[in-house]
């Protein structure tokens, strides 16, 4: 039984870190993503073609 238990950590763990580790990676994508668009929006309120509307 305990060699099941041993087993089952080293697998949770495995599955823990690579969970963290696509969060990790995909974060600063997302980030830069963000950053674009947000730079985008703010160009366009500049020249006063762009209207905020509530999603």
């Amino acid at each position: 039984m305990e060699k099941w238990a041993v087993v089952v950590a080293i697998w949770t763990m495995c599955a823990m870190c690579a969970v963290l580790f696509i969060r990790g990676a995909t974060r600063d994508a997302t980030r830069s993503v963000r950053a674009a668009r947000g730079n985008a929006h703010a160009g366009r309120a500049r020249d006063g073609k762009y209207e905020a509307h509530d999603a």
